[in-house]
């Protein structure tokens, strides 16, 4: 009894302290954050070469309370716990004697010092990138880490490496500079002051809105406004995932969020288990590709291209709304097929019921959002607008009773950001690692001439690679590191075939996000799979099959920039063109309509393999960028689905067997 009471404090006293630290962490970046307004320098009052290894000092105190090797060790090997405490006090100290190394150096070099490079710094820097890839692989698993690892046998290894993969000869204390004392390329380098200065007030942002009442209320309005449709709650799923994941930024807490109120509710209107889960684990990914938020990613790439937030999320909207609208035909279709009509949801139940409480909270919803997009048109950086966004919804969340009736929740919505942040902060250092030595290398440059080479200068076959590779590392990992670690290594391929930098930006992006629903690691729809009791890899090939649209969308506006709308996006000499936008969008929808049911096999009737086959086929043809082509196969489609239509609309329409 006593092994457990102290078992039990142990426990309490590394929640305290990481509930501490979180704290901390992000009253520290509010204020550096805070709207300038003329009273503090851009960055506020720390300068970044002290906020750097502030932040990730504190993030790996709350990582390892949270996600220790002493709870590891207890549940495995109860005997050796001792030994667990040991690795977590032995890794917390040397990150901290690394940072203190980092900031030591950085300031010396300020104050006028000169960086004498010698082995001490290189073993600094091995500590350094050998630690962060330890924590990365407790905390997120072995894919990044394992990345992170042959980047650094590539780093210092690379003279000895074939073809194009060999590197000039290096001298290890010099490669310490590159991996370790840079607030360039570095782990502390570009990546990590944008997630730092950028990210994390959106992320704040979004767990307040999570914790404050403002997501629930949304969910419920969501649920209420599509009580009428024929897909129901799988409607509302698809609506609420899209406004809150924009905010959110996590396809997994998106899930979690959404889904354990709407996945019920689709099992409960008819529809499988299965396909519970995978709408709801394709909408809630795809919340990160829908503006205006974007998940915080929009701000990312903002800072990495230099173009403007405002031109970002207008070119990303339609591509956006284009795969909401496959979802939402993709529903109507199955409803079809299992022959589901307008149900009757328990809304009189207090969990569902809408009531003026729920309008009232969704200002915490609106005004934010405006206050974002206010203060960028007022000429303040993203992580201001974030930051007057975050005061906006801190007195706003107090028009909800249950905030009044415990403002603590303020303070745990703040608790949990941080450790979201601390999270992705271990991810973003291993990113670190690999851009370091992409820099160092330059191995960028050469894939440019690898893939030229292969693809013989086809972009299809350079696009077909970038989301493949995309695709395979964003697999159990977070969207921003895989959406970082591609576009760094393949954006200049794809810009080299013509691809404007925007459109090679959205479209890594994009397949970044379809990660979180691709078996074999597919995180998003596994989280919702266990929500709605279905089988884990079913219900990922459903998410994958109904979110289909989201891997052909990028391929879309890569040939396609007009459905971008903005300038950037045009190659040298082409503009925007009215006509060519209606045509195009006109053929978009045809394309939808065709791909939607083709996935699904069910349009007025069963459809048979080969007319599925041919839907499919025919949806390629229409986006071909070939006239003598494309039109063509539009007005056939369009003549095939008048004459399905019309041949089997007034017949019995049973469900499917």
């Amino acid at each position: 009894m006593n092994g457990t009471n102290s078992l039990s404090q142990n426990q309490t006293f590394i929640r305290t302290a990481a509930f501490t630290i979180a704290l901390f962490m992000a009253l520290i970046g509010i204020v550096n954050s805070m709207p300038t307004y003329g009273l503090f320098p851009p960055i506020g009052p720390f300068p970044a070469v002290v906020l750097r290894p502030l932040f990730i000092g504190a993030a790996v105190f709350l990582v390892l309370a949270n996600s220790s090797f002493t709870s590891t060790f207890a549940e495995k090997w109860p005997n050796l716990r001792w030994l667990g405490t040991l690795v977590d006090i032995t890794i917390l100290l040397l990150t901290w004697w690394v940072l203190w190394e980092y900031y030591d150096l950085q300031i010396s070099e300020e104050e006028g010092g000169f960086f004498d490079i010698e082995m001490f710094h290189f073993w600094v820097s091995l500590i350094a990138a050998s630690l962060f890839i330890i924590i990365s692989w407790k905390v997120w698993g072995a894919p990044l880490s394992i990345i992170g690892i042959l980047a650094m046998v590539y780093f210092y290894t690379g003279e000895y490496w074939p073809w194009i993969f060999e590197t000039a000869r290096v001298t290890l204390p010099e490669t310490s500079e590159d991996l370790w004392y840079n607030q360039g390329d570095g782990i502390l380098g570009t990546i990590m002051g944008i997630i730092i200065f950028t990210v994390f007030p959106f992320i704040m942002l979004g767990t307040m809105l999570e914790k404050t009442g403002g997501g629930r209320s949304l969910i419920k309005l969501a649920v209420h406004v599509t009580k009428k449709f024929r897909g129901g709650p799988a409607h509302s799923a698809i609506l609420a995932s899209s406004l809150f994941g924009t905010m959110s930024g996590g396809s997994v807490t998106n899930v979690v969020a959404t889904g354990v109120i709407t996945i019920p509710m689709i099992k409960q209107r008819g529809f499988s288990p299965s396909f519970a889960g995978g709408v709801e684990a394709t909408a809630s990914s795809a919340g990160q590709i829908m503006p205006p938020i974007m998940g915080a990613a929009a701000f990312v790439m903002s800072d990495l291209t230099g173009i403007s937030y405002l031109t970002i999320i207008t070119a990303a909207l339609l591509p956006a709304l284009a795969y909401y609208a496959s979802l939402f035909t993709s529903v109507v279709f199955e409803a079809r097929r299992l022959g589901v009509e307008v149900g009757s949801e328990n809304l009189e139940d207090p969990a569902l019921k809408v009531s003026s409480q729920d309008y009232i909270n969704l200002i915490m919803v609106v005004v934010p959002v405006g206050v974002v997009i206010a203060s960028l048109l007022e000429g303040l950086s993203a992580a201001g607008a974030g930051m007057t966004a975050f005061f906006a919804i801190i007195p706003l969340s107090f028009f909800n009773p249950e905030v009044r009736k415990r403002p603590f929740m303020i303070v745990e919505a703040l608790s949990q950001a941080g450790l979201t942040f601390g999270r992705l902060l271990m991810a973003i250092a291993v990113v670190g690692i690999v851009v370091a030595v992409l820099g160092a290398t330059g191995l960028p440059k050469d894939f440019v001439i690898l893939i030229d080479a292969v693809s013989g200068g086809n972009l299809f076959l350079t696009l077909l690679v970038t989301g493949l590779a995309a695709l395979m590392l964003g697999m159990g990992m977070p969207t921003l590191p895989a959406y970082l670690t591609i576009v760094l290594i393949l954006g200049p391929a794809m810009q080299n075939l013509g691809l404007t930098v925007l459109a090679a930006h959205l479209f890594v992006l994009y397949y970044a996000v379809a990660s979180s629903i691709t078996p074999p690691v597919a995180v998003a729809a596994y989280a919702a799979a266990s929500i709605a009791d279905a089988p884990p890899i079913r219900t990922a090939i459903m998410a994958l099959r109904v979110g289909l649209v989201k891997f052909a969308v990028p391929f879309i506006f890569a040939y396609y920039p007009v459905i971008l709308i903005v300038d950037v996006v045009f190659p040298e000499g082409q503009s925007f063109k009215i006509d060519e936008f209606l045509t195009v969008l006109f053929r978009l929808l045809v394309f939808i309509y065709l791909i939607s049911s083709a996935v699904i096999a069910f349009d007025q009737r069963r459809l048979p393999i080969w007319e599925a086959g041919l839907r499919i086929g025919l949806a390629v043809l229409v986006m071909v960028t070939i006239p003598t082509i494309h039109w063509p196969a539009t007005l056939v489609a369009l003549a095939y689905i008048a004459w399905h239509q019309y041949a089997f609309a007034q017949k019995d329409k049973a469900p499917a067997s």
